[in-house]
């Protein structure tokens, strides 16, 4: 089988996780610039087989999108022109940064580990990847 990778999309950094081949369990791969981002999915998939893409989708509570949908949708645009063979699906990111945040503390990070964003980032990609093998 091939790895589902998710896609944490922000404005300056981008957190990424990745399944194992079996799809059974939720790594996270690591936080990239988003102005890297394309390049690195790149030369990942020249090395891994990804079945699929989930990218957070920004919802406020109301269920509307959020301001920084406008920002993913281009992004979504080059994502399916650079690869075409991989569907992209969506997954509701709302509380994955607070979520990402709690489980650093539960996890007993010191208070200035916890302020590292990239981390943060890449935590909540994991979520969102998680959170879709649950309901899968």
């Amino acid at each position: 089988m091939a790895r589902i990778l998710a896609i944490d999309y922000g404005l300056k950094r981008t957190g990424l996780a990745i399944t194992d081949p079996m799809q059974i369990i939720a790594s996270g791969l690591t936080t990239v610039a988003t102005t890297e981002l394309l390049t690195y999915l790149e030369r990942y998939i020249a090395t891994e087989t990804v079945s699929l893409f989930l990218v957070g989708e920004p919802k406020q509570m109301n269920n509307k999108p959020s301001k920084s949908e406008a920002l993913i949708q281009p992004f979504l645009k080059k994502l399916n022109l650079k690869f075409p063979k991989i569907p992209v699906q969506r997954v509701d990111e709302r509380f994955t940064s607070k979520l990402a945040f709690q489980t650093m503390i539960d996890s007993g990070l010191k208070k200035q580990q916890r302020k590292n964003k990239a981390l943060v980032d890449e935590i909540s990609a994991v979520i969102i990847l998680q959170s879709y093998l649950y309901h899968k």
